[in-house]
């Protein structure tokens, strides 16, 4: 072997430490910044107020917001992505937002999902408090959400909706604004995870090991004074939706139904999509409704790195 061959090999094993050393650190970055807390900001006065940086990545794979697109999805703490932004406020019980899309113009035209053009959710700092509502849109294409009564403290709202229009057309997106009720708050200790919750007399139960940023199944088994449910009705388009929320930061996951609606009732097993980003304690919230009436369980799941 030549002196020259040998420099030139050790010039290109050089490069390419040099190159994987780059790749390295520009990982590195990307997931410190997934793993940034957007906490409380100050209470919302008008469009601007809680705004995040524009072109934030928040999740592993730099799409933040988006929660029903494809596999790798992000955990919904921006408040803009894709070219898509929502701008909103507090107007004492009312949460009133809109959507601009990439053109910078208001999004006028939606596509519906589980059959609703736009679906809220509000929770608080310590995973209390939620709620989840379909905000109704006025003539110029502006949202209100009407809340039920907030206790004070620090709270993080959510818009899930897919754009009929624009880049993101047909992709499915949650965008959130954190916001902040006066008075002085007394956080609710979260409580410890286990597989079943309560609600109305009804018992749910939670089977499945999911780990975060994987795909995997839930399994959720409905049952009444010991016997099982069987008598489930459909609520937007399923036999129940399934919200959870990350302890520490908010992050927000939508577990997609499996289970298919048939006539008849529905139950008592249910099955779901699960695509947890993080590890650690999420709080699920399971709406199901029996009688015509809705009813809300939730249980602390925790999730696997």
């Amino acid at each position: 072997m030549t002196r020259t061959t040998t420099t030139t090999r050790r010039t290109l094993l050089t490069g390419a430490t040099a190159a994987a050393l780059a790749l390295t650190l520009a990982a590195c970055g990307s997931d410190a910044m997934s793993g940034m807390d957007h906490g409380a900001a100050p209470a919302a006065t008008g469009p601007a107020a809680g705004h995040d940086m524009p072109g934030m990545s928040h999740g592993p794979d730099g799409m933040a917001g988006m929660s029903h697109g494809p596999a790798g999805s992000s955990d919904g703490l921006a408040a803009e992505q894709g070219g898509y932004r929502l701008d909103g406020a507090l107007a004492g019980a009312e949460y009133r937002f809109t959507v601009t899309g990439p053109d910078g113009k208001v999004l006028t035209s939606y596509q519906p999902e589980q059959t609703k053009e736009m679906h809220f959710y509000a929770i608080r700092s310590d995973l209390t408090g939620f709620q989840h509502l379909h905000p109704v849109r006025s003539a110029d294409d502006a949202w209100t959400a009407s809340l039920a009564a907030l206790q004070s403290g620090e709270w993080r709202m959510y818009a899930s909706f897919v754009p009929g229009a624009g880049s993101g057309k047909g992709t499915g997106l949650v965008l959130s604004r954190a916001a902040t009720v006066a008075g002085q708050a007394t956080p609710v200790p979260l409580p410890a995870a286990a597989t079943t919750g309560t609600v109305d007399g009804y018992t749910v139960t939670v089977a499945g090991a999911p780990k975060a940023g994987a795909a995997g199944e839930l399994t959720v088994t409905v049952s009444k004074d010991g016997q099982p449910v069987t008598d489930l009705e459909p609520y937007l388009e399923t036999y129940a939706h399934l919200t959870a929320f990350h302890a520490g930061d908010q992050a927000f996951a939508h577990l997609h139904p499996e289970t298919a609606v048939t006539t008849g009732g529905g139950g008592p097993t249910l099955s779901f999509h699960a695509e947890l980003p993080k590890a650690g304690d999420w709080r699920l919230f399971l709406q199901f409704q029996t009688g015509g009436v809705l009813h809300t369980a939730a249980l602390t799941l925790n999730v696997a790195a």
